[in-house]
């Protein structure tokens, strides 16, 4: 059985930060019915009062709808809503019409008056504000507003106001639309800001692994390509003289099976190099590399001294472990502890991100560290401790590796 809120956090911040969003404008179309509609019924008795509430809901339905798949364009799923943001302009326009018939039609009312009014103001204030959502280019936002607050002026008139109530109708709908307006440009904003910055943290990812990739592959150049030069060489000057019979051509493929010997513990002490990790660079590499994408992060302990294959194995821990905070959980704080417990080396990450993969306990990154901390009869343990929790520990016994050494 799921745990509740296991979906939530399940999500990586982008997606949890979207889900946000799209429930706020969502919530934005129930306050707009709970202010703007059921007031009518304590203003307007009779089926008249209903009318108007359901012509409230309907507008509301098509902002929430409008709001979604707005969103949905401004990440890239799908093409410009330009249809819906019609439908929405000429549901906005008829129910307009229509309470300025309302108006025109029905006795005088005092409180008739007030619900038709703050109709006709929610409705183009709404329709504005979740338009504003659709816009390509954000300079044409003002305009938008700056029309719909004219409309409002005009329609005023029909509704039996005076010309200075027009305008403060007007400028109602202008205050009040350009805020919500503004909002929903804001959260467009910072929601593509949020995926941005996401997508950056990956390509940094990215390129840390290309940067190790090239590293390798210069220093094999450097190695290999200076040594298969001087084999070359000696091989066809080896060549050459054995052709005239020279003995000086046994001396040269001596010194070419040399050269061939020393080229090949080069390139394994690259390659150690390259697989074997130092405890003590790791853990300042996972502090500088977590504390720079904003997680807080707290190392103890002190690895010197530990013998050379236990701090290869550990320094594997936290460079795997680290990956993992970085690209699977959503953590705010980690803590990297190494402490020796009867002749037992022991490292412990811990971090307030469940891990998104699998349930945080499998994949083959964990397996791979079993198997490199097996090969020196040590043990790995992953999972969740306590709610919204996740602790590694590794551990490595010290006997085993004296007495190897």
């Amino acid at each position: 059985m799921r745990e509740a809120g296991g979906w939530w956090r399940r999500k990586s911040t982008p997606a949890k930060v979207e889900t946000y969003t799209r429930w706020s404008f969502h919530f934005f179309a129930l306050i707009y019915v709970v202010s703007i509609g059921l007031p009518v019924f304590g203003q307007v008795t009779g089926p008249l009062a209903l009318w108007l509430v359901l012509l409230v809901c309907v507008h509301a339905v098509m902002c929430a709808v409008t709001a979604s798949r707005a969103l949905d364009w401004t990440r890239g799923r799908r093409a410009q809503p330009v249809r819906t943001l019609w439908a929405l302009g000429a549901v906005t326009l008829a129910i307009a019409v229509a309470v300025i018939g309302i108006t025109e039609r029905a006795p005088h009312d005092d409180g008739l008056g007030t619900a038709v009014g703050a109709v006709f103001v929610g409705v183009l204030t709404f329709a504005a504000g979740i338009g504003a959502l659709g816009v390509r280019r954000r300079r044409r936002v003002p305009a938008l507003v700056g029309g719909f607050a004219a409309g409002a002026a005009l329609g005023g008139l029909p509704l039996g106001y005076a010309v200075p109530e027009s305008l403060v109708t007007g400028m109602v709908v202008l205050v009040a639309a350009g805020f919500l307006a503004f909002t929903s440009v804001l959260s467009v904003w910072l929601l593509n800001t949020v995926y941005e910055l996401d997508e950056a943290r990956e390509t940094r990812s990215r390129l840390a692994v290309a940067e190790e990739r090239l590293r390798f592959g210069r220093d094999l150049h450097d190695v290999m390509g200076r040594n298969l030069a001087v084999i070359a060489l000696k091989s066809e000057l080896a060549v050459q003289l054995a052709r005239r019979g020279r003995d000086e051509a046994v001396d040269q493929m001596t010194e070419v099976q040399r050269i061939a010997q020393e080229t090949q513990r080069e390139v394994r002490d690259v390659v150690r190099g390259y697989r074997e990790a130092d405890l003590g660079i790791e853990l300042t590499g996972a502090r500088g590399v977590l504390t720079a994408a904003g997680i807080d992060c707290e190392v103890t302990g002190e690895p010197g001294g530990l013998p050379a294959e236990v701090q290869s194995a550990l320094g594997w821990v936290v460079r795997e472990a680290t990956t993992n905070v970085l690209r699977h959980g959503d953590a705010k704080r980690c803590t990297v502890a190494v402490s020796i417990e009867e002749e037992r080396v022991v490292l412990t990450v811990e971090n307030d991100g469940m891990l998104r993969s699998s349930g945080g306990t499998g994949g083959s990154g964990l397996a791979g560290l079993r198997e490199r901390l097996a090969a020196v009869a040590g043990t790995l343990e992953a999972g969740p401790v306590r709610e919204g929790v996740f602790r590694l520990v590794a551990q490595v016994p010290l006997m085993t590796q004296e007495g190897a050494a």
